[in-house]
Protein backbone atom coordinates (compact mmCIF):
# COMPACT_ATOMS: atom_id res chain seq x y z
CA UNK A 1 0.00 0.00 0.00
CA UNK A 2 0.90 3.75 -0.44
CA UNK A 3 3.45 4.64 2.28
CA UNK A 4 1.56 8.20 2.23
CA UNK A 5 -1.52 6.56 3.03
CA UNK A 6 -3.56 8.19 -0.06
CA UNK A 7 -4.80 6.66 -2.77
CA UNK A 8 -2.40 7.18 -6.10
CA UNK A 9 -3.18 6.79 -9.78
CA UNK A 10 -1.58 3.53 -9.97
CA UNK A 11 -4.26 2.35 -7.39
CA UNK A 12 -6.16 2.12 -10.65
CA UNK A 13 -3.91 0.01 -12.81
CA UNK A 14 -4.80 -3.57 -12.34
CA UNK A 15 -1.30 -4.23 -10.83
CA UNK A 16 0.12 -5.37 -7.76
CA UNK A 17 -0.97 -1.83 -5.84
CA UNK A 18 -4.70 -2.69 -7.12
CA UNK A 19 -4.39 -6.01 -5.49
CA UNK A 20 -3.59 -4.92 -2.21
CA UNK A 21 -6.14 -2.31 -2.32
CA UNK A 22 -8.84 -4.60 -2.93
CA UNK A 23 -7.81 -7.12 -0.48
CA UNK A 24 -6.04 -4.94 2.49
CA UNK A 25 -8.64 -2.02 2.06
CA UNK A 26 -12.30 -2.98 0.17
CA UNK A 27 -12.96 -6.03 0.84
CA UNK A 28 -12.61 -5.98 4.61
CA UNK A 29 -14.38 -2.48 4.68
CA UNK A 30 -17.07 -4.65 2.89
CA UNK A 31 -17.21 -7.83 4.93
CA UNK A 32 -16.53 -9.54 2.29
CA UNK A 33 -14.97 -13.10 2.13
CA UNK A 34 -11.32 -13.05 1.45
CA UNK A 35 -10.75 -15.00 -1.60
CA UNK A 36 -7.29 -15.97 -3.35
CA UNK A 37 -8.68 -15.04 -6.99
CA UNK A 38 -11.38 -12.90 -7.62
CA UNK A 39 -14.01 -13.07 -10.69
CA UNK A 40 -14.64 -10.25 -13.41
CA UNK A 41 -18.35 -11.28 -12.44
CA UNK A 42 -20.49 -12.29 -9.58
CA UNK A 43 -23.06 -15.52 -9.56
CA UNK A 44 -25.95 -14.52 -7.72
CA UNK A 45 -29.30 -16.71 -6.70
CA UNK A 46 -32.61 -15.39 -7.81
CA UNK A 47 -35.37 -17.76 -6.95
CA UNK A 48 -34.35 -20.64 -8.48
CA UNK A 49 -32.13 -19.28 -11.00
CA UNK A 50 -29.03 -18.00 -11.12
CA UNK A 51 -27.93 -14.92 -13.09
CA UNK A 52 -24.03 -13.20 -13.25
CA UNK A 53 -24.02 -9.48 -12.38
CA UNK A 54 -20.90 -7.51 -13.14
CA UNK A 55 -20.43 -3.63 -12.87
CA UNK A 56 -17.61 -1.55 -14.46
CA UNK A 57 -16.21 2.32 -14.32
CA UNK A 58 -14.84 3.55 -17.54
CA UNK A 59 -12.55 7.03 -17.26
CA UNK A 60 -10.69 6.96 -20.82
CA UNK A 61 -9.05 9.74 -21.94
CA UNK A 62 -9.58 10.56 -24.74
CA UNK A 63 -13.70 9.45 -25.13
CA UNK A 64 -13.23 9.07 -28.99
CA UNK A 65 -9.70 7.09 -29.72
CA UNK A 66 -9.01 5.13 -33.02
CA UNK A 67 -11.25 2.02 -33.16
CA UNK A 68 -13.51 3.06 -30.73
CA UNK A 69 -14.63 5.38 -27.89
CA UNK A 70 -15.71 5.10 -23.98
CA UNK A 71 -19.16 4.54 -25.44
CA UNK A 72 -18.34 1.24 -27.17
CA UNK A 73 -15.66 0.19 -24.59
CA UNK A 74 -18.40 0.24 -21.86
CA UNK A 75 -21.27 -2.01 -23.59
CA UNK A 76 -18.05 -4.24 -24.98
CA UNK A 77 -16.05 -4.59 -21.56
CA UNK A 78 -18.90 -5.08 -19.67
CA UNK A 79 -20.20 -7.79 -22.15
CA UNK A 80 -16.78 -9.44 -21.76
CA UNK A 81 -16.57 -9.74 -18.11
CA UNK A 82 -19.94 -11.98 -18.26
CA UNK A 83 -18.71 -13.86 -21.26
CA UNK A 84 -15.68 -15.25 -19.82
CA UNK A 85 -17.25 -16.16 -16.66
CA UNK A 86 -19.67 -18.28 -18.86
CA UNK A 87 -22.41 -15.97 -19.18
CA UNK A 88 -24.96 -15.22 -21.72
CA UNK A 89 -25.08 -11.17 -21.85
CA UNK A 90 -28.93 -10.51 -21.37
CA UNK A 91 -29.23 -6.78 -20.00
CA UNK A 92 -26.94 -3.63 -19.29
CA UNK A 93 -27.50 -0.20 -17.50
CA UNK A 94 -25.90 3.10 -18.36
CA UNK A 95 -24.79 5.65 -16.03
CA UNK A 96 -23.31 8.92 -16.83
CA UNK A 97 -21.12 11.39 -15.12
CA UNK A 98 -20.72 14.03 -17.28
CA UNK A 99 -18.71 17.04 -16.79
CA UNK A 100 -19.98 20.69 -16.71
CA UNK A 101 -18.79 22.24 -20.14
CA UNK A 102 -18.79 18.97 -22.07
CA UNK A 103 -19.88 19.21 -25.67
CA UNK A 104 -23.59 17.97 -26.65
CA UNK A 105 -22.29 16.50 -29.95
CA UNK A 106 -19.87 15.01 -27.97
CA UNK A 107 -22.23 12.91 -25.86
CA UNK A 108 -24.26 11.93 -28.62
CA UNK A 109 -21.67 10.87 -30.61
CA UNK A 110 -20.36 8.53 -27.84
CA UNK A 111 -24.70 7.24 -26.69
CA UNK A 112 -25.19 6.31 -30.71
CA UNK A 113 -21.53 4.38 -30.73
CA UNK A 114 -22.89 2.52 -27.50
CA UNK A 115 -26.09 2.16 -28.78
CA UNK A 116 -24.52 0.53 -32.02
CA UNK A 117 -22.11 -1.63 -30.09
CA UNK A 118 -25.27 -3.27 -27.63
CA UNK A 119 -27.49 -3.96 -30.60
CA UNK A 120 -24.79 -5.49 -33.07
CA UNK A 121 -24.23 -7.62 -29.54
CA UNK A 122 -27.81 -8.17 -29.31
CA UNK A 123 -27.86 -7.28 -25.39
CA UNK A 124 -29.92 -4.37 -24.55
CA UNK A 125 -29.51 -1.50 -22.37
CA UNK A 126 -32.49 -1.11 -20.33
CA UNK A 127 -32.08 1.75 -17.49
CA UNK A 128 -29.36 4.02 -16.97
CA UNK A 129 -28.73 7.29 -14.64
CA UNK A 130 -27.07 10.70 -15.58
CA UNK A 131 -25.16 13.16 -13.16
CA UNK A 132 -23.67 16.33 -14.19
CA UNK A 133 -20.32 17.61 -11.91
CA UNK A 134 -18.38 20.39 -11.89
CA UNK A 135 -15.33 20.91 -14.72
CA UNK A 136 -12.00 19.73 -13.73
CA UNK A 137 -10.39 20.46 -16.73
CA UNK A 138 -10.61 19.35 -20.37
CA UNK A 139 -14.24 18.63 -20.13
CA UNK A 140 -15.00 14.85 -20.15
CA UNK A 141 -17.25 11.56 -18.59
CA UNK A 142 -17.32 8.83 -16.84
CA UNK A 143 -19.58 5.84 -17.61
CA UNK A 144 -20.47 3.12 -15.42
CA UNK A 145 -22.17 -0.19 -16.57
CA UNK A 146 -23.83 -2.94 -15.15
CA UNK A 147 -24.35 -6.29 -17.05
CA UNK A 148 -27.10 -8.86 -15.88
CA UNK A 149 -26.23 -12.81 -17.61
CA UNK A 150 -27.65 -16.09 -17.14
CA UNK A 151 -25.09 -19.43 -16.95
CA UNK A 152 -24.28 -21.25 -20.07
CA UNK A 153 -25.59 -24.96 -18.99
CA UNK A 154 -22.49 -26.32 -20.04
CA UNK A 155 -19.60 -23.51 -18.40
CA UNK A 156 -17.61 -24.78 -15.80
CA UNK A 157 -15.13 -22.00 -15.35
CA UNK A 158 -12.89 -21.69 -11.98
CA UNK A 159 -9.54 -21.50 -10.59
CA UNK A 160 -10.23 -25.20 -9.01
CA UNK A 161 -10.26 -26.86 -12.06
CA UNK A 162 -7.12 -25.89 -13.31
CA UNK A 163 -4.39 -28.32 -13.51
CA UNK A 164 -0.76 -29.78 -14.12
CA UNK A 165 -0.45 -29.37 -18.72
CA UNK A 166 -3.50 -27.96 -19.38
CA UNK A 167 -3.37 -25.15 -22.14
CA UNK A 168 -2.83 -21.29 -22.39
CA UNK A 169 -4.74 -20.18 -25.38
CA UNK A 170 -5.01 -16.55 -26.97
CA UNK A 171 -6.99 -15.11 -29.17
CA UNK A 172 -4.58 -12.20 -30.87
CA UNK A 173 -2.00 -9.66 -30.88
CA UNK A 174 -1.52 -8.08 -27.82
CA UNK A 175 -1.42 -4.28 -27.08
CA UNK A 176 -3.68 -2.74 -29.41
CA UNK A 177 -6.19 -0.53 -27.33
CA UNK A 178 -3.76 0.99 -24.76
CA UNK A 179 -1.19 1.60 -27.60
CA UNK A 180 -4.42 3.30 -29.61
CA UNK A 181 -5.23 5.25 -27.35
CA UNK A 182 -1.76 6.64 -25.85
CA UNK A 183 -1.28 7.25 -29.24
CA UNK A 184 -4.15 9.49 -29.83
CA UNK A 185 -3.74 11.37 -26.38
CA UNK A 186 -0.20 12.10 -26.69
CA UNK A 187 -0.55 13.21 -30.48
CA UNK A 188 1.57 10.55 -31.77
CA UNK A 189 1.77 9.09 -35.58
CA UNK A 190 2.71 5.50 -36.34
CA UNK A 191 2.09 3.65 -39.73
CA UNK A 192 0.04 2.15 -40.37
CA UNK A 193 -2.08 3.73 -37.64
CA UNK A 194 -3.00 1.60 -34.67
CA UNK A 195 -6.80 0.87 -33.65
CA UNK A 196 -8.16 -0.07 -30.59
CA UNK A 197 -9.32 -4.22 -30.85
CA UNK A 198 -12.63 -2.98 -28.65
CA UNK A 199 -14.72 -5.80 -29.44
CA UNK A 200 -17.40 -8.00 -27.66
CA UNK A 201 -16.22 -11.30 -27.12
CA UNK A 202 -19.54 -12.95 -25.82
CA UNK A 203 -19.87 -15.14 -28.99
CA UNK A 204 -16.57 -16.47 -29.09
CA UNK A 205 -16.60 -17.46 -25.55
CA UNK A 206 -20.25 -19.08 -26.10
CA UNK A 207 -18.77 -20.95 -28.98
CA UNK A 208 -15.75 -22.42 -26.96
CA UNK A 209 -17.69 -23.62 -24.12
CA UNK A 210 -20.52 -25.43 -26.54
CA UNK A 211 -18.09 -27.57 -28.54
CA UNK A 212 -15.82 -28.24 -25.44
CA UNK A 213 -17.93 -27.78 -22.06
CA UNK A 214 -15.95 -28.80 -19.34
CA UNK A 215 -12.52 -29.19 -21.14
CA UNK A 216 -12.73 -25.10 -20.84
CA UNK A 217 -11.72 -24.54 -17.50
CA UNK A 218 -11.23 -20.46 -17.03
CA UNK A 219 -11.41 -17.39 -19.16
CA UNK A 220 -10.06 -13.84 -18.58
CA UNK A 221 -10.10 -10.43 -20.86
CA UNK A 222 -6.71 -9.56 -20.26
CA UNK A 223 -7.23 -5.54 -19.74
CA UNK A 224 -5.88 -3.08 -17.60
CA UNK A 225 -2.55 -5.10 -16.28
CA UNK A 226 -2.18 -7.23 -19.90
CA UNK A 227 -1.31 -10.85 -20.59
CA UNK A 228 1.38 -10.10 -17.55
CA UNK A 229 -1.44 -9.35 -14.68
CA UNK A 230 -3.99 -11.74 -15.79
CA UNK A 231 -1.46 -14.67 -15.81
CA UNK A 232 0.46 -13.56 -12.47
CA UNK A 233 -3.19 -13.33 -10.82
CA UNK A 234 -3.76 -16.97 -12.27
CA UNK A 235 -0.75 -18.12 -11.01
CA UNK A 236 -1.14 -17.08 -7.55
CA UNK A 237 -4.64 -17.88 -7.46
CA UNK A 238 -4.04 -21.75 -8.55
CA UNK A 239 -0.50 -21.85 -6.59
CA UNK A 240 1.01 -23.49 -10.26
CA UNK A 241 3.73 -22.01 -12.69
CA UNK A 242 2.53 -20.77 -15.94
CA UNK A 243 4.87 -20.69 -18.70
CA UNK A 244 4.82 -19.13 -22.27
CA UNK A 245 6.48 -19.29 -25.43
CA UNK A 246 7.38 -16.14 -27.26
CA UNK A 247 7.78 -17.47 -30.12
CA UNK A 248 4.23 -18.66 -30.51
CA UNK A 249 2.48 -15.22 -28.49
CA UNK A 250 0.63 -13.35 -31.84
CA UNK A 251 2.52 -9.98 -32.56
CA UNK A 252 1.20 -7.10 -34.39
CA UNK A 253 3.95 -5.31 -35.79
CA UNK A 254 2.70 -1.69 -35.21
CA UNK A 255 1.95 -2.22 -31.82
CA UNK A 256 5.12 -3.89 -31.12
CA UNK A 257 7.24 -1.16 -32.50
CA UNK A 258 5.11 1.61 -30.59
CA UNK A 259 5.54 -0.14 -27.25
CA UNK A 260 9.32 -0.40 -27.99
CA UNK A 261 9.27 3.40 -29.14
CA UNK A 262 7.72 4.17 -25.86
CA UNK A 263 9.90 1.84 -23.92
CA UNK A 264 6.65 -0.58 -23.04
CA UNK A 265 6.34 -4.23 -22.70
CA UNK A 266 3.84 -5.34 -24.42
CA UNK A 267 2.82 -8.19 -22.22
CA UNK A 268 1.31 -5.34 -19.61
CA UNK A 269 -0.40 -3.17 -22.15
CA UNK A 270 -4.02 -3.08 -21.59
CA UNK A 271 -6.55 -4.89 -24.55
CA UNK A 272 -10.44 -4.36 -25.02
CA UNK A 273 -10.83 -7.11 -26.99
CA UNK A 274 -8.29 -10.28 -26.44
CA UNK A 275 -9.19 -13.81 -25.24
CA UNK A 276 -6.91 -15.41 -22.88
CA UNK A 277 -8.45 -19.42 -22.36
CA UNK A 278 -7.24 -22.07 -19.93
CA UNK A 279 -8.31 -25.21 -21.38
CA UNK A 280 -7.22 -28.97 -21.24
CA UNK A 281 -4.51 -30.33 -22.88
CA UNK A 282 -6.31 -32.60 -25.48
CA UNK A 283 -8.71 -29.90 -26.55
CA UNK A 284 -6.37 -26.76 -27.51
CA UNK A 285 -5.94 -27.42 -31.12
CA UNK A 286 -9.99 -27.69 -30.98
CA UNK A 287 -10.44 -24.59 -29.10
CA UNK A 288 -7.77 -22.68 -31.74
CA UNK A 289 -9.97 -23.99 -34.40
CA UNK A 290 -13.07 -22.30 -32.72
CA UNK A 291 -11.69 -19.28 -32.15
CA UNK A 292 -10.28 -18.57 -35.76
CA UNK A 293 -13.87 -19.05 -36.89
CA UNK A 294 -14.63 -15.47 -35.51
CA UNK A 295 -12.62 -12.17 -37.52
CA UNK A 296 -11.27 -10.93 -34.79
CA UNK A 297 -9.86 -13.80 -33.24
CA UNK A 298 -8.00 -15.08 -36.64
CA UNK A 299 -4.73 -15.40 -35.18
CA UNK A 300 -5.89 -17.56 -32.00
CA UNK A 301 -2.92 -19.72 -30.86
CA UNK A 302 -1.53 -22.01 -27.84
CA UNK A 303 1.44 -19.41 -26.06
CA UNK A 304 1.84 -21.78 -23.18
CA UNK A 305 0.79 -24.01 -20.62
CA UNK A 306 -0.05 -24.62 -16.70
CA UNK A 307 2.83 -26.30 -14.51
CA UNK A 308 3.45 -28.10 -11.11
CA UNK A 309 1.98 -26.88 -8.11
CA UNK A 310 4.82 -24.14 -6.13
CA UNK A 311 5.16 -22.09 -2.65
CA UNK A 312 6.32 -19.59 -5.01
CA UNK A 313 4.40 -19.70 -8.21
CA UNK A 314 6.11 -18.13 -11.37
CA UNK A 315 5.14 -16.69 -14.45
CA UNK A 316 8.24 -17.43 -17.09
CA UNK A 317 8.52 -16.31 -20.81
CA UNK A 318 10.31 -18.63 -22.58
CA UNK A 319 12.25 -16.55 -24.86
CA UNK A 320 12.70 -17.04 -29.01
CA UNK A 321 16.34 -16.47 -27.95
CA UNK A 322 15.51 -20.05 -25.47
CA UNK A 323 16.16 -18.07 -22.36
CA UNK A 324 14.04 -17.46 -19.64
CA UNK A 325 12.52 -14.52 -18.50
CA UNK A 326 10.20 -13.74 -14.92
CA UNK A 327 6.90 -12.32 -16.21
CA UNK A 328 5.78 -10.30 -12.65
CA UNK A 329 2.77 -8.61 -12.22
CA UNK A 330 2.53 -4.87 -12.70
CA UNK A 331 3.14 -2.57 -9.94
CA UNK A 332 1.06 0.04 -11.37
CA UNK A 333 0.10 0.97 -14.61
CA UNK A 334 1.98 2.39 -17.39
CA UNK A 335 -0.81 3.99 -19.15
CA UNK A 336 -3.47 5.38 -17.07
CA UNK A 337 -6.95 5.95 -18.15
CA UNK A 338 -7.39 3.87 -20.89
CA UNK A 339 -10.37 2.17 -19.86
Amino acid sequence: MSTTGHILLAHGGGGQLMAELIHQVILPALGAEKSSGLYDAASIRAGRDRLLLTTDSYVVQPVEFPGGDIGKLSVCGTINDLAVCGGKPVALSLALVLEEGLEIELLRRVLVSAGRAAREAGVAIVTGDTKVVERRGQPGMIINTAGVGVPLPKARLAFERIGRGDAVALSGPLGQHGLAVMCARKGLSVAPALASDCAPLHRLAADLIAALGAKVKWMRDPTRGGLAATLAELSSATSRNVEIRQRDIPVDPTALAAAETLGLDLLSVANEGKLVAVVAADAAQKAVEILRRHAIASRSAVIGAIGEKADVPLVELLTRAGGRRVVQMPYGEDLPRIC
